[in-house]
């Protein structure tokens, strides 16, 4: 071979399973680089009497392993622009080998040659200790990347490059995010190798306690079916289960339309577990209403109209495109600018589908009428129609109050309830310049009056008082005494 690169595996570790391959390959290169020199495999190419460049040193030195692998990177590349270079990495160097996937990707702008010659890979060695069938369904991810998002536990999990007890305690506690304390590990050094082979089970919450723990290590977590129900794909099998033919009459019942009441209820409750600062309360009402959601996507995959991972999927990408300052070369400063820019892109999307002319204000029909209200004044005041300062916005309070007066005089009811709508409508107004959300300031009112209310009811009847024989003046000495007890409570 003229200038190029071969990059090949040595077997997972015992020297016996070198591909014969390689050692042919090695005899025809100009120069060869080992990824590492610490694996038991290289004492075969020491017997073939091979002279080679290896890159341990690099972990020394390099910041952290993105680094180092761009570093091998560039050596390898470097060399193989006018040399037959061979790269040879532990186990297959498809297999868990970043610097690898670089060193391809390199050479294909470079215009490189490249060969990748296979060989048995250290999962190959696994599949064997642990005597696992990977085609009944198996995870395998790097210690160094590991995430619990998206993981399924009803499935076996296989982690590799556990190589030092710290990287075992990183994770172990990663994984008891999803996995009990308790829950069993097999942890497996050297798998395959004649003389070296170490298997141990032990609970998750020692993993890194193991004083053995090296470069050839890796972890094997078995199904944890119970697991799945810390995952959307467990609740999406609780719900496919209830809409199945043995599943629940309610459930296979419901339709989008019967479902409305109680998207609408979840809702409501969630708020409430907000405005309580009950955290335990919040944890169970978002199940709640992510239940709703399940439920619909469900029955909309039943119908062939879309799944819940369309969902997923249609939201991320909205949110990428709403946000270019994020995910993109935008610059923004302020959150007003932000939202500018998010009205701009909605303007986009819905010319895009098909409507010419849309309008900046958008809000949904069935929003709450006090909601709807602020929405709509923050979507105008986003394009300068908004008063220049709060002055205006009192006066606009007092004029509109004026004219209700004069329609309680003895205008018509229609008149009297658009005077009304005004008066409400310039209210909203003035609590978003006070900064304060009209909804919830109602909803405080309603709550503090309710209690007020209760607590003077409470009183009547233990002074053996019926309400409706009361005077208004007792009453309001009741209501007055309600006020201060709550006052000083609060």
């Amino acid at each position: 071979m003229s200038g190029g690169i071969v990059i090949a595996g040595m077997g997972p570790g015992d020297p016996a399973q070198v591909p014969p391959v390689l050692m042919k390959i090695l005899q025809e290169v100009d120069r060869i680089f080992l990824r590492t020199e610490r694996h038991p495999a290289v004492s075969a190419l020491k017997e073939g009497g091979f002279k080679w460049q290896t890159f341990d040193a690099l972990y020394e030195h390099a910041r952290n392993f993105d680094e180092l692998y761009r570093q091998i990177a560039s050596v390898v590349i470097q060399e193989a622009s006018n040399l037959r270079v061979a790269y040879v990495v532990p186990g297959h160097p498809m297999v868990a080998e970043k610097s690898v996937t670089l060193i391809l990707e390199s050479a294909r702008q470079a215009g490189i040659d490249t060969r990748v010659v296979p060989a048995m890979s250290c999962l190959d060695a696994l599949y064997a200790t642990l005597k696992l069938d990977p085609t009944l369904g198996l995870t395998v991810v790097d210690a160094l990347t590991l995430n619990v998002d998206g993981l399924d536990p009803g499935l076996g999990l296989i982690i590799t490059q556990v190589y030092s007890q710290q990287v075992a305690s990183d994770t172990k506690l990663t994984l008891m995010e999803l996995y009990p304390d308790e829950y069993p590990v097999t942890v497996v050094r050297g798998a395959g190798l004649p003389e070296g082979e170490r298997v141990e089970i032990v609970p998750l919450y020692a993993l890194d306690r193991l004083p053995w723990i090296d470069h050839l290590t890796s972890v094997y977590l078995p199904p944890f079916i119970k697991g799945r129900e810390r995952t959307l794909a467990g609740l999406k099998e609780i719900m496919a289960r209830l809409r199945g033919k043995e599943g629940c009459p309610w459930d296979r019942e419901q339709d989008h339309h019967s479902l409305k009441r109680y998207l609408v209820e979840e809702t409501y409750e969630v708020l409430e577990a907000i405005e309580a600062a009950d955290m335990h309360k919040l944890c169970e009402e978002l199940g709640d209403l992510l239940l709703q959601i399940v439920f619909h996507a469900r029955l909309a995959e039943e119908r062939g109209d879309f799944t819940l991972a369309d969902c997923l999927e249609t939201i991320c990408t909205k949110m990428r495109r709403r946000h270019p300052h994020v995910f993109g070369t935008i610059s923004v400063n302020t959150s007003g600018e932000v939202l500018a820019r998010w009205d701009k892109i909605k303007m986009a999307e819905k010319q895009k589908d098909g409507l010419k002319t849309p309008s900046l204000l958008s809000v949904p029909r069935g929003l709450p009428a006090l909601l709807k209200a602020l929405k709509v004044q923050e979507q105008a005041a986003r394009v300068g129609f908004d008063w220049e300062d709060a002055a205006g916005v009192w006066s606009k309070v007092e004029e509109e109050l004026e004219e209700l007066r004069e329609a309680a005089k003895g205008a018509g009811a229609a008149e009297r309830t658009a005077e009304l709508g005004d008066v409400l409508f310039a209210l909203v107004n003035l609590a978003r310049w006070l900064g304060v959300e009209p909804e919830e300031a109602l909803q405080a009112s309603v709550a503090r009056f309710m209690e007020r209310f209760q607590y003077f009811e409470e009183k009547a009847r233990q002074k053996g008082l019926e309400l409706e024989k009361l005077s208004l003046a007792e009453m309001d000495n009741l209501w007055e005494e309600a006020k201060k007890v709550k006052e000083n409570k609060g």
